[in-house]
C-alpha cells in the first residue's frame, strides 16, 4: 500500500490506518470465547496482509482487551512489530472505575497518563508505543502537566511520538503551546456524512502545521458502503439515498465498491487524510485498499461533495 509521512516524525504509514475496536467483539471485558478471539486476530492479520502499517487502538477498547489480542496476534505474526506503527489512547475513564459511585468523566491528569501508558503497554507485550494519543479532551487538563507526562514517558522510551484525538483546533494549540515535541496528529470525525472539519477551519490548520488527520468513521459506521436498506422513518433518509445513488454511480464508472469510492473522496483531500478502517471482515479490509489506488477527479469529488450536502454548493 502506498505511504504517507506522518506528521514530521520522519515516519510513514500506510494510506489507510487499521481500526482495531471492533475485534474483539464484544464491547465489555469480559467476556470473550475462543471463536471471537480467533476472528479478531484473523481481521488484525488480514490488515497486516493488505499493507496496513499503522494500527489504532485504545485502552478502553473492549476495557483493555483489545490491546491484549492485538499483542497476542504480534507474537503469533514473525517480524509484525518491526514492521508496522503501533497507535493507542488514554483519557476515558468508564463509571465505576475505580470506584463504585466514580462516574463516566475524562482524565489527563499526569498521573492517569503515565499509568494508562504503562498499562498498554504490559497488554500488549510491547516496549514502546510509536504514537501515544490523547482521547478525548478532559475540560480540566493542565497543558504543562500533560506535557511534562509525554516528557516522561518519551525519555523513559515508552512513547515515541504524541498526539491527540477529538480537540478542536484552540484546544490543539493550547496543549502545543506547552509540549516541547510536536503534536503529530488529530483524530476527527470525518466522512461525506460528518463533514464539518471542511468547513470549521480544522483541516486547514492540520495541513498549514503539518499535523496528520486522522479520520475516524470514515464511512459514517459503515452507512457509506452499507447494502441495508435506508429506512424512511429516517429524517434525513431522502439526502442519504441521494449520497449512496452518487457513490454507486462513481463506483460503477471506477469499476470498484461504494466503500473504495467514499475512501478515496477523503484520500483526495490536500490535507493528507488517513482514514481508519474499522472492518473486522477481512474481505471488506482488503477491499477498502482499492481507495488509495482510485484517484478522484476534481468534477467527481465535488459531484459527490454536493449530493453529500444534500443541496447546491454555494
Amino acid at each position: 500500500m502506498k505511504t504517507i509521512p506522518l506528521g514530521e516524525t520522519g515516519m510513514e504509514c500506510s494510506r489507510l490506518a487499521y481500526g482495531c475496536w471492533r475485534v474483539t467483539g464484544v464491547i465489555n471485558h469480559p467476556p470473550i470465547d475462543d471463536e471471537h478471539k480467533k476472528k479478531g486476530e484473523e481481521a488484525i492479520a488480514a490488515a497486516y496482509e493488505a499493507g496496513y502499517t499503522l494500527f489504532d487502538l485504545a485502552d478502553i477498547y473492549s476495557d483493555g482487551l483489545v490491546e491484549e489480542v492485538f499483542g497476542h496476534t504480534l507474537k503469533e505474526i514473525p517480524d509484525m512489530r518491526e514492521n508496522i506503527l503501533i497507535t493507542t489512547k488514554c483519557g476515558i475513564l468508564k463509571k465505576g472505575n475505580p470506584e463504585k459511585e466514580a462516574p463516566y468523566r475524562y482524565d489527563l491528569s499526569s498521573k492517569h497518563i503515565l499509568r494508562s501508558c504503562e498499562a498498554s503497554l504490559k497488554r500488549m507485550g510491547i516496549d514502546c508505543i510509536d504514537l501515544y494519543q490523547l482521547h478525548r479532551p478532559d475540560y480540566l487538563m493542565e497543558p504543562e502537566e500533560i506535557a511534562s507526562a509525554f516528557e516522561e514517558l518519551k525519555k523513559g522510551g515508552k512513547a515515541r511520538e504524541f498526539g491527540v484525538s477529538n480537540f478542536t483546533v484552540d484546544q490543539l494549540d493550547h496543549l502545543q503551546s506547552a509540549c516541547p515535541m510536536k503534536l503529530v496528529c488529530n483524530q476527527i470525525e470525518i466522512s461525506l456524512i460528518h463533514h464539518d472539519a471542511l468547513n470549521n477551519g480544522s483541516l486547514d490548520h492540520h495541513r498549514r502545521n503539518n499535523i496528520t488527520p486522522l479520520a475516524w468513521s470514515p464511512l459514517a459506521q459503515g452507512k457509506l458502503g452499507s447494502t441495508y436498506p435506508i429506512s424512511l422513518r429516517k429524517p434525513n433518509h431522502s439526502q442519504e439515498q441521494a449520497l449512496r445513488d452518487a457513490l454507486q454511480i462513481a463506483a460503477r464508472l471506477e469499476e470498484c465498491s461504494r466503500t473504495a469510492v467514499a475512501l478515496a473522496w477523503l484520500l483526495r483531500h490536500p490535507a493528507g487524510i488517513v482514514p481508519i478502517v474499522g472492518s473486522t471482515n477481512p474481505e471488506h479490509i482488503r477491499d477498502a485498499t482499492k481507495a488509495v489506488d482510485l484517484q478522484l477527479s476534481r468534477e467527481e469529488w465535488y459531484r459527490l461533495m454536493e449530493a453529500a450536502a444534500g443541496e447546491p454548493l454555494p
